[in-house]
This record gives C-alpha cells, structure tokens and sequence, in this order.
C-alpha cells in the first residue's frame, strides 16, 4: 500500500435525530430483557483514540438512567476489535445499542450481527456496505478533500503528526486536552484499515448517524453519504471529528433518542 493510498484512506476514516419519543411512568433502567427494559448502550471508539474519550457522552447517559459501558477496543484488526466488541455484548444484560465513532462505524457495523443488538448509532463514522473497508470506502477522495496528517506506517501501525492533531482530529477541543490527545495517541493498525465488512448490519438494524459538519478527517459529504445508503435517521451538528469529546450532549441525545425508538418498537 502507498502512503498517499493510506493518506486517502483516513481522509475518510473518521444519526439522526428521529421524533423523540415520550417516556412512560413503567419505563425501566436498566438492561432487563423486558420490552419496556432500556437497552444497554455500548460505545465503541475509533482509531488513534481510546475509549476515554467517551467521558461526558457517558457521564450523560449515566445520569439519565441508562447502562453504559466503554469498549476498549485493541484497533489492531478488524477481526480483534469485532472480537473485543462481541465479548461487551455477551457481558451485558438484554438487548443492546452499539455506538461507534469513526473506525469504530466498521466495528459496530459487522458486530451488530448479533441477535441481542437492536440498533446502531454512527457518530461521524463510517457505515460500511459488504465487501467494504475503510480503505475501500476511500480509494478515490473527493477533489479539495482535507487530508489528515497520517504519517507512513510503522510495524504495521499508523499515527497522525502530533504536531497536526488538533487541528485535523479535533479543532473544537480545548487545547491542552486536543494536545494530550495527540501525546495519547493509540496506534491504528493497517490490518484494521484493511478489514472489511462481511454482512453489513445495517441492512437489517435500525441505525441513527449524527453527522459533524466541520470534520476533516471523514468530509461531512461523505457522512451524509453512507448515512443515506444505510437508511440511517440523519442529525447534523457542528463540530470536529472529535464531536463526542466536544459536544458530548447533542451525541448523547442522538443515542437516547435510538433508546427511546427501539423501547416503542419492541413493545408493539
């Protein structure tokens, strides 16, 4: 693989709101498998970051009632980071949301498979169809699209220049925090750009896709793309691609909102 074919590649690596629905006095909050049960919300981070990043998306959720819990993903491989994120599936109790940010659209795209998953919320991420990788969805960039600061790989990893972190990963963040991002760098594996998606569970998953209109590390056009090829409930807001670290309460409203959806539809 060339550096300007990797170059592309995370160009694009890096929900939509749908009518809020009303709370019933016997809605519960937990991951009981009752229909009036809340399902359990899995946050599922991308490349280059941990799941620390989730911090007041969870502190959010948390404080409403819903159960909550951070996959750790190795971003490796794809195969290892689907592994990772079935292993939180079978540890939670009843039914499950996946959320996935950036590359971590992938993961909750092919992980989603899983009977006990009921929707997927995409924040800023890719949404795969079949056949696709993050390298694949990204082979012909857009003319004028931002290009990340990716350097070559190295034992099969990949990072961006520290020194272009912020202003490429996240723009909106408060400085000391955008420069301990780039100092906190989690390697991201070329297997795990490469892995592509077998069953796409989207075809038969509701999905919700927030789209973060000063991205540039996966262009707003092409978010609104896979969203609508997924058939995707479709919110936008501004902010960078680190929009769950900056504006942690419209992404946290998005995943109540697909909450609040799959509770109706399971209790028809």
């Amino acid at each position: 693989m060339t550096q300007n074919t990797i170059i592309a590649a995370v160009a694009l690596s890096a929900h939509a709101a749908n009518a809020q629905t009303p709370s019933t006095p016997r809605e519960t909050t937990g991951g009981g498998s009752g229909s009036e049960a809340r399902p359990t919300i899995l946050l599922v981070h991308g490349g280059f970051v941990d799941g620390s990043g989730w911090a007041g998306v969870f502190t959010r959720l948390r404080k409403d009632g819903y159960t909550v819990s951070i996959v750790q993903n190795p971003t490796t491989s794809l195969a290892d980071d689907v592994a990772a994120t079935r292993r939180a599936i079978e540890a939670s109790t009843g039914r499950v949301i996946l959320v996935g940010h950036s590359y971590g659209g992938v993961v909750i795209t092919q992980a989603g498979n899983d009977p006990r998953v009921v929707g997927l919320v995409y924040i800023a991420a890719f949404a795969p169809d079949n056949g696709e990788s993050v390298a694949k969805l990204i082979a012909n960039p857009a003319p004028g699209a931002p290009v990340p600061p990716i350097l070559p790989p190295k034992d099969g990893f990949l990072m961006l220049d520290r020194a272009k972190f912020a202003a490429a990963f996240a723009a909106d963040v408060e400085a000391p925090l955008g420069a301990f991002m780039a100092e906190s760098q989690l390697p991201w594996g070329v297997d795990a750009l490469n892995g592509a998606v077998t069953e796409a569970a989207w075809k038969t998953k509701p999905s919700w896709y927030l789209v973060a209109t000063d991205d540039r590390m996966i262009p707003p056009d092409a978010q609104r793309f896979m969203s609508k090829r997924a058939g995707a409930t479709v919110v936008e807001t501004p902010g960078s691609h680190a929009v769950y670290v900056s504006r942690p309460e419209p992404v946290a409203n998005l995943i109540a909102q697909a909450a609040s959806a799959v509770r109706v539809a399971s209790s028809k």
